[in-house]
């Protein structure tokens, strides 16, 4: 997405750099015209002095256009060198200095099953569990606490085990 955003900006820049300059007389009132002396030109003269400001201005715009580039393609690398090899690959980071142990508990109660392993929180979750659900959970109070490397741990009221599971919507 960056890579469109910095092509449509330099070929932006560009094409407003291809619009014909209209000239010195246009832009200037006469009297600013009479003071600065242009009056005296020849109409070549000021043809020439016109195609230097369109010279300056283009290349004032190009320059622009590549620093505003070279500032995305840094940013753009210094954002890709941040990130681990696991998460350029669309996997959870590792990360050691990730403390999950600070992360709270989620508590709800569960309002129905939807399906033969799965089931719904007040709150519209649904979770999955990674091994056989045995309680009956409808109308009792869980609590969801988190556990290493993303995963989380099912506690029911009044068991003394925990039950992985993970979040499916």
């Amino acid at each position: 997405m960056k890579r469109l955003l910095l092509a449509f900006l330099i070929t932006s820049t560009t094409a407003f750099a291809d619009t014909s300059f209209p000239g010195v007389t246009s832009i200037m009132s006469l009297k600013e015209f009479h003071a600065a002396g242009l009056d005296k030109l020849s109409p070549e003269q000021l043809k020439a002095l016109d195609g230097a400001i369109m010279r300056h201005f283009e290349g004032a715009v190009k320059t622009a256009a590549k620093q505003e580039a070279n500032k995305i393609a840094s940013e753009t690398i210094a954002l890709e060198e941040e990130r681990s090899l696991l998460q350029r690959f669309g996997l959870p980071s590792l990360s050691l200095t990730q403390d999950w142990r600070n992360k709270p508990a989620l508590t709800g109660r569960v309002t129905r099953w939807v399906g033969g392993n799965s089931f719904q929180l007040e709150n519209g979750q649904i979770w999955e569990g990674g091994e056989p659900i045995v309680y009956e959970l409808v109308d009792k109070e869980i609590e969801i606490s988190p556990r290493p490397n993303g995963q989380f741990a099912l506690v029911v009221d009044g068991k003394n085990t925990t039950i992985r599971i993970r979040r499916v919507k």
